[in-house]
């Protein structure tokens, strides 16, 4: 399966992050070209994969997570509580034939992603 993938989820309390908007954008000519935006759904997921097996290509791109709203939205958390606002994670892709997974874990005072499987 090759393409683009990723998740969102609330490590502060252990459990996937949903209604949080992705911005996916590739790079062109220089420029940001916002391709799609989702949203993930109660299991943290998209309900499709970001970039398709057959639409990837060798290039850069970004997914901004939009996760501020979601952490305002949850009940305890105070807006001075969150210190890093929507991630921007930027990489790229040499392979189009492999398939990326860009995790998002989030908490009020962290973010974490890695290349996930």
């Amino acid at each position: 399966m090759a393409g683009i993938s990723t998740h969102v989820l609330d490590t502060d309390r252990g459990r996937p992050a949903s209604g949080v908007r992705i911005d996916f954008s590739m790079m062109e000519d220089g420029k940001w070209r916002l391709m799609r935006s989702v949203v993930t759904n109660a299991d943290g997921r998209t309900d499709k994969p970001i970039l398709p097996g057959g639409e990837a290509k060798v290039g850069q791109y970004e997914l901004v997570f939009h996760v501020t709203d979601y952490l305002k939205a949850r009940s305890g958390t105070a807006e001075a509580d969150i210190f890093i606002d929507d991630p921007v994670v930027r990489f790229a892709i040499f392979d189009a034939k492999q398939h990326y997974h860009v995790p998002m874990l989030c908490a009020p005072g962290s973010f974490t992603t890695y290349r996930g499987s």
